[in-house]
């Protein structure tokens, strides 16, 4: 196994105690009893430090020995000086870093390591992408009993990437938008074991990420936990106090937020999960005792309404990817000549009824707003626009003027600026994309003659007012990035550059910059341009001047055995 020294040892890891997470408590939830099904949780355990190793060797131990399932990395502890040892916190946070890292003494008992960053893993779980800098951290050892010990760790880990890959796992926390009308993922890390179920919900009553936190609500906020969640069969019990138990829109809200955090943990297997407040389950009118995600559907992340089909444009047309066909009236002709379009889906109907185009004139670039089978109307111009891009949640159009400004077109109502303070500060935005639930944009920003990609918080004021805020970079390994798109909820499509080839290549990432993994690029013919995502659909790009869309694994055309069609910009209404 990548990072571990040597050889390593099989334990066995008995109940609670042998399951390590971060964080292990919560400030804000006291749990009065540990969870009541021990399981054996078997994992690979790096060895103590070697008898006479050197300080160099002793350091690599050490870090080597963060790749630990146990509680209070014991084995870790032993490379330690005896005060050390004492003081040492394990749960401060860890640092990610590459397996290539550099040890060098720099004096009697001081040795220096340095690396490539990977992140960072707050205590509440949180992974934040390292940029622009290099791990450096100096280690001081003396020697006890004739063996050299580290006196000054670093409280915290520093585990290697194979390491953290291999331990540690997703378990995402889910919050609602502010129309309460989805759940959005908020990624945690953490080591599975009995703890993990107490562990998430203890991260979900605390709230969200400190960057989400202004675009999301908490139904679960000011509750607080009886006891820590059990497992009984595949169902979690989860029993909390400070919340009414009268039935209310409250209730619906903080079981479907439950639900979908404890039915996604990863290795842990619950299917359903019992709400209780003080002792008793809470009573919700057509929904049992036992509750799964198809009783909480309506709040499902990854939806998208049945009449979401992909669009592209040909000749300054709108057409579909189900026939190729225009669609209905004159966007359909090709009458406007757009290069940019992008359309909204009426939520009670299901039916795309808002369009907004981008038509190039002498001078600059127009951009139009109508309905979806009518006229179109001109409602800005600039010297250029973003492709447009729309949510779920909302009917509304953002799009990027000038490289600047961000603007949203609601369907009949004027124009509004988004307020962007830190936005310029960052370079030129190229593209924007909001996710399907409209509380995040990924940005692909020109700053500094590279392009790189850029998360932000989309926050609603009470009074109506918009801002787009709270900007942090993910992967930003990726330069020269073309496009970007919401696969789902929580990953994104990436179009960049590849250095090896000079080559634009497909990329999948979390939204918080980690897995970031390359995408096949079989059977396109040429470099993609643009890319289209949403959950649940195949992604689209154009390549070459044509539609090619990902089908089990392999780029194929859009209609099975036929020649592909000509076509660029595509894009899914939402």
């Amino acid at each position: 196994m990548t990072g571990l020294r040597g050889a390593v040892v099989l334990i066995v890891l008995l109940a609670l105690s042998a399951c390590s997470t971060v964080p292990m408590t919560s400030s804000t939830v006291q749990i009065t009893q540990a969870p009541s099904r021990p399981a054996e949780v078997v994992g690979i355990e790096p060895l103590p430090p070697e008898p006479g190793a050197t300080p160099e060797e002793v350091v690599r131990s050490f870090i080597d020995a963060a790749a630990s399932a146990r509680q209070g990395h014991p084995v870790a502890v032993e490379h330690l000086a005896p005060e050390a040892a004492r003081t040492w916190d394990d749960e401060a946070g860890i640092t990610v870093i590459s397996p290539g890292y550099a040890t060098v003494t720099t004096a009697a008992g001081a040795v220096e390591v340095t690396a490539n960053p990977v992140g960072t893993i707050d205590d509440r779980g949180v992974f934040t992408v390292t940029t622009g800098t290099t791990f450096t951290r100096q280690f001081t050892l003396e020697q006890v009993e004739g063996e050299w010990r580290i006196t000054d760790p670093p409280d915290g880990l520093i585990i290697l990437e194979p390491d953290f890959q291999r331990l540690y796992e997703e378990s995402p926390a889910y919050f609602l938008d502010p129309t309460y009308q989805r759940l959005v993922p908020d990624p945690r890390y953490a080591i599975s074991g009995d703890a993990l179920p107490t562990v998430v919900v203890e991260r979900l009553i605390a709230g969200p990420s400190a960057p989400l936190a202004a675009g999301v609500r908490n139904a679960l906020e000011g509750a607080m936990l009886r006891s820590a969640v059990t497992i009984e069969g595949q169902t979690a019990v989860v029993d909390l106090t400070g919340l009414p138990a009268e039935p209310s829109p409250l209730l619906g809200q903080l079981s479907a937020q439950l639900v979908w955090t404890l039915t996604r943990l990863g290795n842990v297997t619950i299917r359903s999960v019992e709400v209780r407040i003080d002792g008793e389950p809470v009573a919700i009118a057509e929904v049992p005792d036992e509750q799964t995600p198809e009783h909480w559907s309506g709040f499902d992340p990854d939806a998208v309404p049945l009449e979401t089909v992909g669009h592209y444009l040909t000749d300054g047309g709108l057409h579909t990817v189900t026939t190729g066909e225009p669609v209905p009236g004159p966007a359909g002709t090709g009458e406007y000549g757009l290069t940019d379009a992008a359309v909204s889906i009426d939520a009670a109907t299901g039916q795309p009824t808002f369009l907004v185009g981008v038509r190039p004139e002498a001078g600059g670039v127009t951009l139009l707003a109508g309905p979806y089978d009518g006229a179109l109307a001109p409602v800005l111009s600039g010297s250029r626009w973003s492709s447009p891009s729309v949510a779920i949640t909302r009917t509304e159009v953002w799009v990027v003027r000038d490289g600047t400004s961000v603007v949203r077109v609601q369907a009949g109502g004027p124009p509004q600026a988004v307020a962007t303070p830190t936005l310029p500060g960052l370079g030129v935005t190229e593209v924007l994309e909001l996710s399907p639930d409209g509380t995040r944009a990924a940005l692909v920003i020109d700053g500094s003659g590279d392009r790189g990609l850029y998360i932000g918080t989309v926050v609603r004021a009470d009074d109506g007012s918009v801002a787009l805020r709270d900007f942090r970079t993910i992967a930003p390994q990726l330069s020269g990035v073309v496009d970007v798109a919401w696969q789902d909820s929580g990953t994104l499509m990436v179009l960049a550059g590849d250095a090896r080839d000079g080559r634009i290549v497909p990329y999948e990432v979390g939204v918080d910059g980690w897995g970031l993994a390359e995408i096949s690029q079989s059977g396109l013919p040429d470099q993609p341009r643009s890319v289209a995502a949403v959950p649940t659909r195949p992604p689209l790009v154009d390549a070459g001047g044509t539609i090619w869309q990902l089908t089990g694994g392999t780029w194929s055309t859009l209609l099975r055995g036929q020649e592909p069609l000509p076509g660029t910009a595509p894009f899914y209404p939402l």
